[in-house]
């Protein structure tokens, strides 16, 4: 590593078994990479007996060790992209392949120039598939991303307005995105979205191209069945609109040729993304607090509506972030959605746009607010962009009904 001129490595044995970022994970064996404030901890690393590198530059030397690690395993790699759905899709996608080979998946949202060569240096000489994620702030991002995974397959989730604060326009988000698919090898395999009309010019000449559009389903008893491919498949989660997910998933493990399940499929969701618990009086928590934009937000209420089941809805509703010009006007039309809502409580400058019954400056104010508006056995939704921070809203109703 030091010839590569990554930077200054110390201690540690002859053989890397791991890269961790965390010192508090490290063991022997493994290499701790100083990202950040990292260099901190690296005396705390050493002494669990792990190797140090505190880089030069800390993505390039994540860069390299990932590129290095995919060079030498003859997996077959899947690139997962979109503007909406694709870590759920990378947790369904994962359930469904986790029978049938030796798996690595990406964790939680790892998704940018510090999680994917996080993903790729997970790679055991035993594994067979690797499911990566990719998100992307700009152009060129998801590019220089591909060009570490190389990845066999790529699929694009969806086309949606985010980002747009910084992409300016729908098309240049459909260019960003479809970067992936120009990393592809020639017959490389591209599953993508039936109705995406701004990612058809991108679409690169040479490619397998798979379609996947939103599956007839039916939400039952704690489980969603999907119709794919004259099957049945049953998955068991109740959020109605992650069976365009499910669909987006089978249709790679279709590419895969990877067998259908017979049985329910459980489906392991990183946090944050309509993790369900229990609240006094038989109420409902969906704590969906991890990131929100206008396609999200509406899936999240009709969610809510559904899950309902008679009980009086809460939404608490935090700003969406990066809309650019016109985030005023999707604030408005998603308050236009929340009407159906008994109770909206919003939070942050741009929520006021949803024209709530409660709001709050903050994350802070929205959680003493909440527990005076939410009463035993309603049905909440907690959901807006990361930056608002919602998550402390959804814990101190979790508390509640803990205590």
């Amino acid at each position: 590593m030091q010839s590569l001129g990554l930077g200054r490595l110390e201690g540690g044995d002859d053989v890397v078994t791991g890269i961790e970022i965390d010192s508090r994970r490290t063991a022997p064996g493994d290499l701790f990479v100083a990202v950040g404030r990292g260099v901190e901890h690296a005396a705390d690393a050493r002494a669990r007996g792990a190797a140090t590198l505190v880089p030069d530059d800390a993505f390039a030397a994540l860069a390299a060790l990932g590129r290095a690690v995919r060079a030498r395993t003859p997996a077959r790699v899947v690139a997962i992209t979109g503007s909406v759905g694709k870590t759920s899709t990378k947790d369904i996608l994962a359930a469904l392949l986790r029978p049938h080979v030796s798996l690595v998946a990406a964790e939680d949202g790892f998704n940018n120039e510090v999680g994917l060569p996080l993903t790729l240096c997970r790679i055991e000489p035993e594994t067979e598939v690797v499911v990566t994620e990719m998100g992307m702030r700009g152009l060129g991002q998801i590019r220089a991303l591909a060009a570490v995974a190389r990845p066999h397959v790529g699929l694009i989730t969806a086309i949606a307005p985010v980002h747009l604060e910084l992409l300016g326009s729908l098309e240049n988000v459909a260019r960003a995105k479809a970067e992936l698919l120009e990393s592809l090898p020639p017959g490389g395999i591209a599953v993508l979205p039936a109705d995406a009309p701004a990612l058809e010019r991108f679409v690169p000449a040479g490619l397998d191209v798979r379609r996947f559009g939103p599956p007839d389903a039916d939400v039952r008893a704690g489980v969603t069945t999907v119709r794919f491919r004259g099957r049945e498949v049953r998955f068991g989660f109740e959020a109605r609109h992650q069976a365009a997910n499910a669909a987006a998933a089978l249709t790679v493990c279709e590419a895969l040729e990877v067998p259908l399940p017979d049985g329910v499929v459980e489906v392991a969701f990183s946090r944050l993304r309509s993790q369900e618990s229990e609240l006094p009086g038989g109420g409902l928590l969906i704590n969906d607090a991890w990131n929100a934009n206008p396609v999200a937000m509406r899936a999240a209420l009709a969610h809510l509506r559904e899950r309902a089941a008679g009980r009086r809805t809460v939404a608490i509703l935090g700003e969406m972030a990066e809309l650019g010009a016109d985030a005023a006007r999707f604030h408005a039309e998603i308050g236009r959605e929340a009407e159906a809502v008994d109770v909206v409580l919003g939070v942050g400058a741009l929520a006021r746009g949803y024209r709530p019954d409660v709001w709050a400056a903050d994350a802070h104010e929205a959680v003493s607010l909440a527990r005076e508006v939410v009463r035993p056995g309603d049905a909440v939704l907690v959901k807006a962009s990361r930056a608002v921070g919602l998550e402390v809203v959804a814990e101190a109703l979790a508390g509640v009904a803990a205590r």
